[in-house]
């Protein structure tokens, strides 16, 4: 049983509270039009649970959870316990981190949780009585038809120790790591073809349950490593901190259509306006710098030889590097020399987010698939037009030397009078 949503898809949870309460989707937009996601205009919230301002942001969705110098405690006391919060709003792509030492106890799960509206779910879960590992898992769209998506990385000691457990989440591949250290990768390819792939706002989850509940399906208790005696509570969970980098920080999201695809997400409010801001504002920075080198240009000219001299000023995308060319014309391409960093989703110009990350470097042809505020699909080019200076030797000679000369000749005649 590798995720909770599996667990309670697969009907397997009918008694256990948890499940109920930490997967599950209010109004599903794969299936009708649903209100929009609240979202948060900040690109980076940090939240210190050893203090009880900690919890400002987050909802309290079952039992009760309180602070301490250990962090947020979540405790599972006698049967029936499940204690979760999540966050008020959602994000769409980015990083989030947890600092947290697991519960102990055969059969109790300690989770984190990022999941969607339409159910797109990115997971850790940590088994009581596993002391060496940590489970990494995701599902896309609730597809529960396969469970082969779980892997299982080392972890020292999880329920002794704290660890911090990041997910970089973004348009072309998710990271899992552990203190720092990458444990798992899914490209976004790799998920049925993008099909499945988590792509959709969500909001953060972190709880506790007992997987090893007696009333559970012998297949869960079992996937949870036995079943919990609670004779042996308390089972307690502590979360210190979480960070949170939302790559398209919004007031809200609204999905425009039933694809689920994340070229269907709308930003609306601060955050998007904010993008096309800095978008029309690195925008008219990259014109002004291309008509600049357009102007600069100067026609080169020798004696009795013609030449032509054209800039081509190719960019990127709005606010990216500008690189110009001479005695060339370019059309369609986006170039340049050195790296070049470019997100697989949008492009990120100055002062907005980007969604999806990757870094592709040396000259040639670089592209975006998707799109954000002040990004471009595919490659933006601006060609300068062409200038060209037509010399004439024999004017040239004229104007340049006889006119001296007969001038000169005339002064002379003058002053011999």
């Amino acid at each position: 049983m590798p995720s909770i949503f599996k667990y309670a898809a697969a009907a397997l949870a009918a008694a256990a509270p948890f499940a109920s309460a930490q997967t599950y989707t209010d109004c599903n937009p794969l299936e009708k039009t649903c209100p929009a996601d609240a979202g948060s205009t900040q690109s980076q919230l940090n939240f210190d649970f050893t203090q009880s301002s900690g919890l400002d942001k987050w909802t309290t969705t079952a039992g009760s959870v309180s602070t301490s110098s250990n962090g947020a405690v979540f405790t599972i006391n006698k049967q029936g316990d499940a204690p979760t919060i999540e966050t008020d709003f959602y994000i769409f792509y980015g990083e989030i981190s947890v600092t947290m030492q697991a519960a102990p106890g055969t059969g109790i799960v300690s989770s984190i949780v990022f999941e969607s509206d339409d159910l797109d779910e990115i997971d850790w879960e940590a088994l009581g009585g596993n002391t060496g590992q940590i489970e990494t898992n995701y599902f896309g769209k609730g597809d529960t038809s396969t469970y082969d998506r779980d892997t299982w990385p080392a972890v020292a000691n999880p329920q002794s120790t704290f660890h911090t457990y990041t997910v970089n989440w973004q348009k072309d591949k998710t990271v899992w790591s552990i203190d720092g250290t990458a444990v798992r990768t899914l490209n976004y390819a790799d998920a049925q073809g993008g099909a499945r792939y988590p792509q959709t706002p969500m909001r953060v989850r972190i709880g506790i349950w007992a997987g090893g509940d007696p009333s559970n399906g012998e297949g869960t208790i079992e996937w949870a490593g036995g079943q919990t005696d609670y004779s042996k509570a308390p089972f307690s969970m502590y979360v210190k901190s979480v960070q949170i980098t939302n790559t398209n920080p919004a007031d809200s999201y609204t999905y425009s259509d039933t694809s689920g695809s994340s070229d269907s997400i709308k930003l609306s409010g601060a955050g998007s306006l904010s993008q096309t801001s800095s978008s029309s504002s690195s925008t008219s920075s990259t014109t002004s710098s291309q008509s600049s080198t357009e102007s600069s240009t100067t026609a080169h000219t020798t004696l009795a030889t013609t030449t032509q001299t054209s800039t081509s000023a190719k960019t990127t995308t709005a606010g990216s590097t500008t690189a110009s060319s001479t005695d060339a014309t370019t059309s369609g391409s986006t170039s340049g020399t050195g790296s070049s960093t470019t997100s697989s989703g949008s492009s990120t110009s100055s002062g907005s987010s980007s969604t999806g990350s990757g870094t592709t470097s040396g000259s040639g042809s670089s592209s975006s698939a998707g799109s954000s505020a002040g990004s471009s699909s595919g490659s933006a080019s601006s060609t300068a037009p062409q200038t060209s200076a037509t010399f004439n030797a024999a004017a040239n000679v004229v104007a340049n030397y006889l006119g001296p000369v007969s001038l000169l000749g005339l002064v002379t005649a003058l002053l011999q009078l």
